[in-house]
């Protein structure tokens, strides 16, 4: 696990721009938000997801989140077919709060071009630290 100026970023993983993460479990996609992304938005109150058995587009709008502060939108890191969706989230959208990268998974996605993972940044790489620090100034001013 790493951890980047009190962010923690686990180096299996894959992310998206959007502050999406990926892990690769069978050939499928579990998908959710990073650390980064729960706690710069607060405490989750509300999360809508993908429908099982919907095809989605990479970088496709799929779903939104709120919380006191603002509206955030959830994006398909990968393209492929919706299998799974968290559903314990719609009574308790917080444990995205409590644990981003286990219970709090959003949804799992058949991927349709695995390939698509060589476009997102690999958590052990030099580029997702000098992102997300590069987010983390932004958020700052």
């Amino acid at each position: 696990m790493r951890e980047i100026e009190g962010y923690l970023m686990p180096e299996d993983l894959y992310y998206h721009k959007e502050h999406m993460w990926v892990r690769v479990e069978d050939g499928k996609a579990i998908v959710g938000l990073t650390d980064f992304n729960q706690k710069a938005a607060g405490e989750l109150s509300f999360i809508e997801l993908p429908m099982e058995g919907d095809e989605v587009s990479k970088d496709e709008v799929v779903g939104s989140f709120e919380t006191g502060k603002w509206l955030g939108k959830i994006y398909a890191p990968v393209s492929g077919t919706v299998t799974k969706v968290n559903e314990e989230l719609e009574d308790d959208p917080s444990i995205v709060n409590k644990d981003p990268y286990g219970e709090g998974w959003l949804f799992e996605i058949e991927m349709s071009n695995p390939d698509e993972l060589k476009e997102l940044m690999k958590g052990d790489s030099d580029e997702v630290v000098e992102w997300l620090k590069k987010e983390i100034e932004k958020i700052k001013k």
